[in-house]
This record gives C-alpha cells, structure tokens and sequence, in this order.
C-alpha cells in the first residue's frame, strides 16, 4: 500500500477535535529529556521516482547472489520447494490475523495444529508450540520456564551454544535474579568440557546444550542429560540447523526435556537474516509452564472435530500477571512455510536432504584437511559445519576468497573467539555442488 499523507489542513483539523494545538503535545508524556529535539539525519524529500533510482543504485551493489557460499552459523542455505512460496501467497493465509474466533480460524488453527505435530515428532518431545519469534528468544524463554519449573535462579550453558543466542538469553535475564554460568569447551573435541561440569549443583534449573553446536560438533547428549538429572535440573538442548532432525537421534531420545531451536531450514529463506521461526517443545507434564500458544483438537456435541486455542499462556485478556510469556504472537506465516515444506519433503525426504548435507561436508572436510598448511582442529562428528584451522589470518582468506573466487568460504570465528584467529567456520548443504566444493579447495590450496 502506497503511503498517503494528511494534508497540513487535516492535521490542523483533527488536533482542533482533540483539543491540541501542536503535534507535539501529543508526546508531553514523554520526558523532555529524552525526546529528540532535533530534525531527524535523513536526505531532504525525495519524488517517487527518485527513490526508487536511489534504491536500485544500492541493489546493484549487492553481489552476493553471485557467489558461492559457504556460510552457516545459524542462518543456512537449503533448496525450498516452489510450493512453499505458492501457497502461503494465498490470500486466506498471507493475509489472516491471529485466530482468536475459532469458528471463523479453522484453517489457521488446523495447520498450527500440524505444525506442532511435526515439531513434536521431529524432537521426540510430547508437545510443541504455535513456535516463537526465533531460536534465540526460544532459549531466552526456556530459560524463564526451567526457572519456573524448578524454582531455582541459576543456569549452566555450554560455551558452544550459539554466542548471539547467549546474548539475547543474558538481555531477558538481565534485571532478574537468574544467573548465567558458562561452561568451556575441549580444544581438542570441540565439545563441552566434561571437568567443568561441577558447575551443575542444587541450585541449577537448567543445563543448556546445543547439538549440533556452533563449532558443528555434535554433542554427547544421553551423558549431558544424565549430569543434569543427576542434580534435579532439566536439559534444554538448542537446534539452529533444523534439518539435522533429519539424520540425527533426537533430543528428546536422548533425555532432553525442553528442545527449542531456528526453524530457519525449513523452507524459509535466508532474507539477510530474518524474518525466522522459533520451535519450542517440552515434555507434557511441563506444559503448563510453556511460553507461547497450544492449538488443539476439540468436539462439539455432534462429535464434528474442529481446532481451538487449548492454552494461551500470555493470558493476555486477564490475569496478565500470571503470563509466561511476553510474546503475545507466533510466526504465523513462517510456520505455515515450514509446515508445507515438511508435508512435501515428508520424512524420506527430509533424511535425504539431511543425508547429502552430511555426506557433502564430509567430503568437503576430508578434502580441505588434505591441502598443506589448513587442519581439522576438533575431533568429534559433524553434521554439516565443521571448523577449519588455516596456516594464517582467517579474516585475511576469506576476504581474498570473496575478492579473487567469488566465494564466500564461511565465517572467521574470531568474531566471537578472539583467540582463533585463524580459525573460521565452513557449513556445506544439498546446494553446494561438488563442482562448488572442489572450487573452494583448489582456491585455499592456491591462496
């Protein structure tokens, strides 16, 4: 929709009504000391089409789509079905609102239903909810409800847990009383460090682990549940590479009560980082606790099923102190794409997706640790991202990946381990090529 201003004539007119006589005395609520007081830093008034030659001018710098990437770290590249993007164009699900009125939201609710019914099986886990924002404020969340749970006021995570993840879970704790501790990871597994699990004591809501973890190893999680049980904590385990469901023994097998995680690789666009999808389950007796909304199945006095909101836990009409959650919503139109694309992958599918992604960067791994100079320094299995250790400044060979290959070689762990210089992260999926893999070798071989 085009942006239509008011006149100076109408503006004048509808503050008359109020009883106004500026624009700005509707904002005398607001501190002086804290309003702007300054014209905004922003180019003088531009005609439509002077910006739409100015926003053109900007898109042709973006190069990107010509390159090969290599990049991971939470956001992935993976092939969505044109399915995906067709149908949740339709107008009944592009355009409708949260389903309040069950009797005129059946089909928002049906495929909310479904979606949970995914999630749930996909982690092992006995229910899942409508999803959140994404992965990250999933944990921030999980956090508060392991709090709730257990009434204790500490958590233990692994270093290896996404570092942003870790960021926004210190900003939603930040004015509580639950503290944050951390656990290191072995320099030479890549995995949590099993003598500095002391730190999970009586006082312990909750133990949080990611697996695939950031390095891309893959975490020990039946032994990582058992510590944590042991002191009366629940585990949380993190997924940011949804697909790894498809190749990997679930959390919830493993002895995870709570999974959360990005629903980003199912079938939603990488979009310069947004906008995502949050996936939340627990086991049931913990259900109550849950953040978010639960659709579920109900019967009239005819027997007929239909869907309903079984349990909107913001309680946002009354009681809103009792609320475990300040996310009022879920990614409604995001989990709609993830539903399509698990229905039309189905599970064969999605384990061969899976599959090609872990066979692909197996050999991209093999390969790369055979060029003189470059190593694997951490020993545990991949999926599909594993570290690389180059023979010089990280940052200084990717950038020359991108200048002279057109290749975007991965991420320079520096950014968040300031000791790693020279290490940066590789995630190879079913889109890259052999072609593309052997191109990326022959490049650090030459560099």
């Amino acid at each position: 929709m085009r942006y239509i201003p008011n006149s100076p004539e109408e503006r004048a007119e509808m503050l008359e009504i109020v009883g106004l006589t500026s624009a700005d005395e509707l904002f005398r609520s607001i501190p002086s000391d804290v309003q702007l007081n300054r014209a905004l830093k922003i180019t003088e008034p531009l005609a439509e089409i002077e910006v739409i030659g100015a926003m053109e001018e900007m898109a042709a710098k973006n190069t990107a789509s010509r390159k090969t990437s290599f990049l991971g770290a939470g956001v992935y590249s993976h092939y969505s079905p044109t399915i995906v993007d067709h149908l949740i164009q339709r107008s009944e699900f592009f355009t409708s609102y949260t389903p309040y009125q069950p009797e005129i939201s059946q089909g928002t609710l049906q495929y909310i239903f479904e979606f949970q019914t995914l999630i749930a099986q996909l982690t092992g886990m006995d229910v899942a909810n409508a999803s959140m924002y994404d992965g990250s404020t999933s944990m921030a969340e999980a956090f508060l409800m392991a709090q709730r749970v257990t009434r204790r006021d500490k958590v233990v995570i692994a270093e290896t847990v996404h570092p942003e993840y870790l960021e926004v879970g210190k900003t939603y704790t930040q004015h509580g009383d639950l503290t944050i501790e951390t656990v290191h990871f072995d320099k030479e597994t890549g995995r949590v460090l099993d003598n500095e699990l002391d730190k999970l004591d009586d006082k312990t809501a909750a133990f949080v682990v990611q697996s695939p973890n950031f390095f891309g190893c893959v975490e020990d999680l039946e032994a990582l549940a058992e510590k944590a049980h042991a002191v009366g904590a629940l585990f949380i385990v993190v997924v940011t590479e949804a697909i790894s469901f498809g190749f990997l023994k679930s959390p919830g097998a493993c002895g995870a009560d709570i999974v959360v995680g990005e629903g980003q690789s199912f079938g939603i666009p990488m979009s310069f980082g947004g906008p995502h999808l949050g996936l939340f389950a627990c086991s049931e007796k913990y259900v109550r606790n849950m953040p978010g909304r639960l659709a579920g199945v109900a019967y009239d006095k005819n027997g007929n099923r239909g869907f309903v909101l079984t349990l909107a836990t913001r309680e946002q009409h009354i009681r809103r102190e009792k609320a475990t959650s300040n996310i009022c919503t879920n990614q409604g139109l995001i989990a709609l794409a993830a539903t399509i694309y698990m229905e039309a992958m189905g599970k064969k599918g999605l384990q061969e997706v899976a599959m090609q992604n872990a066979q692909k960067a197996a050999y991209a791994k093999k390969q790369i640790s055979n060029i003189e100079g470059f190593s694997i320094p951490f020993s545990s299995p991949t999926f599909n991202e594993f570290v690389v250790r180059a023979p010089r400044n990280a940052n200084e060979i990717l950038e020359n990946l991108r200048a002279e290959n057109n290749i975007v070689g991965g991420l320079a762990l520096s950014k968040y381990y300031s000791e790693n210089d020279n290490d940066f992260l590789v995630c190879v999926t079913e889109t890259n090529t052999k072609a593309q893999i052997d191109s990326l070798v022959e490049s650090l071989g030459n560099l």
